[in-house]
């Protein structure tokens, strides 16, 4: 994509996040709200309140550390771990026995599931073992012994922490591999607008000089021998597919840039503080002797950017005529402004296309149809049509759709004149 300096990367487990953070806060809440509901059972509830106290105070001066993956660091992650475990083993001297053998809830009960979420998400499955299990270790040390609901709960969590870790692993591959897509088609986008702009002047000159070369013949045909093996090499290099990465659109701009330096500003253009540009006024030197230009006779609008394409294209059709019926074969444009897009027509007296002559060419390496008219209407959303009958000559439809609203107030605007 022309001017595109880099891909927008969308960060899937960036909601995984957030919730994690509102999981902790609620998970605290929690277990001051367990803890409050039966602190009269506790022969030693000074040490809970103490050790609740601290939980609290360490959940809202962390909540910054588990924004995003960047933040949450291993140092923090062991750290929030040790809090949690020491949770789990200070229970058995803050609590009853009692209420321990009957499977009472630990100090800092369900948050320290989110002390092993935060492992799963910052470093996958692996991490989330390894800390799920140091949790199951903690609570069998806890209760004393493996003990039914003691197993159920570390299962749960150890299963449900490495399904997570997974999850968020699949997701950043996920994320690479669309990363890397967009980069590819990038790249292949902007290969193809600097293909366009050689067909459009290198590629015709090297063809000019190579059949003029011929004709006058003596050192100028050595001239247009070479001119010919130039044009072949350029389109070799302009139809040889996407543009491989590293290197992406920056290596392919190195390679054609400065033979398309003039062609390339004329793309850029300097669209900033311009408003919709008359269609017409880039078709009219088109009109000639041998080309009739009809327009709707009041102002066709359109962005800059996209009028010079579509005249650009409107070239490249006539540049076929000129090439393929004759230099003084006659050619019609037809311009129709429709509420939702414009319709310009070219058509030719010439003696048609013949069927399979476009994908023939395409495989040579001669992509006017292909870059030059439909690649340009393509990369402005909308389409090329070729209607070709043998002896009937050709018609070449382009559409463009109007996206922008200040087009269509303009449009406005010229017919209320």
């Amino acid at each position: 994509m022309p001017g595109h300096e880099g891909v927008t990367r969308m960060s899937v487990e960036q909601p995984m996040w957030r919730a994690l953070t509102g999981y902790r806060i609620l998970a605290v809440v929690y277990a001051v709200g367990l803890f409050a509901t039966a602190h009269e059972e506790f022969p030693r509830p000074w040490l809970a309140v103490a050790y609740l106290a601290l939980l609290a105070v360490w959940t809202a001066a962390t909540l910054p550390r588990v924004a995003n993956a960047t933040a949450c660091t291993g140092r923090f992650l062991a750290a929030d771990l040790t809090v949690a475990l020491a949770g789990i083993l200070l229970t058995p001297v803050a609590d009853a026995p009692e209420r321990i053998t009957a499977g009472g809830p630990t100090l800092p009960s369900i948050w320290t599931a989110g002390a092993v979420l935060a492992f799963a998400l910052k470093g996958g499955w692996r991490w989330a073992a390894l800390a799920s299990t140091l949790v199951a270790a903690a609570n069998l040390i806890e209760r004393g012994g493996p003990a039914r609901d003691t197993v159920h709960n570390v299962i749960l969590v150890w299963v449900a922490s490495i399904a997570i870790g997974y999850v968020v692993e699949v997701a950043r591959a996920s994320e690479r591999t669309l990363a890397r897509a967009l980069e590819i088609e990038a790249a292949t986008r902007e290969r193809e607008r600097l293909a366009r702009d050689i067909h459009d002047s290198v590629l015709q000159v090297l063809a000019m000089v190579q059949r003029r070369g011929a004709v006058l013949g003596g050192e100028a045909a050595e001239l247009g021998r070479m001119a010919g093996e130039q044009e072949v090499a350029l389109r070799t290099l302009v139809s040889g597919g996407p543009v491989p990465l590293p290197g992406g659109a920056a290596a392919a701009g190195a390679v054609v840039a400065p033979l398309t330096a003039g062609a390339a500003g004329r793309a850029a253009g300097d669209d900033a503080g311009h408003g919709p540009v008359d269609l017409r006024a880039l078709l009219a030197p088109y009109a000639g002797a041998l080309v009739v230009l009809a327009d709707p006779g009041a102002p066709v609008p359109l962005a800059p950017a996209a009028a010079r394409e579509v005249a650009a294209a409107v070239g490249a059709a006539l540049d076929n005529v000129r090439t393929h019926v004759g230099a003084d074969a006659r050619a019609w444009i037809l311009v129709e402004d429709e509420p939702d897009e414009v319709i310009v027509t070219v058509r030719d007296e010439g003696p048609g296309i013949p069927e399979g002559r476009l994908a023939q060419a395409e495989g040579e390496g001669r992509l006017g149809v292909a870059l030059s008219i439909r690649g340009r209407l393509r990369d402005l959303g909308g389409s090329a049509e070729l209607i070709s009958v043998p002896g009937q000559g050709t018609e070449v439809e382009l559409k463009v759709p109007r996206h922008r609203s200040g087009e269509q107030d303009a449009r406005g605007k010229a017919e209320q004149q």
